[in-house]
């Protein structure tokens, strides 16, 4: 059985099958920490299952607006256009919480919060805290692990 790890205080992710560590990342979680409320852009903690998978054989730097592609490819150029975009690329993993009150319905629902583990322009610094509350990766990580994670795998986010 694969499960996954995110330690907000290294800013790693790890992958294990059957309690084995298979592989490790480097990722950015929230600029302003951990949490669960609903605005917070905070990354929430607690057990959490991978609801959906989108992007399935999406070129590399494809650009998500609502899960969906916009059509466009990132560049610098782009960002320097939209400088407030939050740039969610390539592969994203759709987290809904498991824990009733904590990460689950309410004001503290994860899926409705919309985090998720995405793929990151190439420039984005990983290991330190930076997304509005998800967990971003590499591209070439986030399309290694798509290939590679289950719809249904379970992960621990914790401090």
């Amino acid at each position: 059985m694969i499960t996954i790890e995110v330690h907000i205080s290294t800013q790693q992710l790890f992958v294990f099958e059957n309690e084995k560590l298979l592989n490790q990342y480097f990722i950015s979680t929230a600029k302003n920490g951990a949490g669960e409320i609903h605005g917070s852009e905070q990354t929430p903690r607690g057990w959490h299952v991978i609801r959906a998978k989108i992007g399935a054989n999406q070129a590399v730097n494809t650009v998500f607006v609502g899960r969906r592609p916009t059509g466009e490819m990132y560049t610098k150029e782009l960002r320097e256009k939209f400088p407030q975009r939050d740039w969610i690329l390539t592969r994203i993993f759709w987290l809904s919480g498991l824990e009733k009150s904590k990460n689950r319905f309410g004001h503290v629902d994860t899926m409705r919060r919309y985090i998720y583990i995405h793929g990151a322009p190439d420039d984005v610094v990983m290991g330190i805290p930076g997304s509005r509350g998800c967990i971003r990766m590499r591209n070439e990580h986030i399309i290694e692990l798509f290939n590679f994670i289950p719809i249904g795998t379970r992960l621990l986010i914790k401090e």
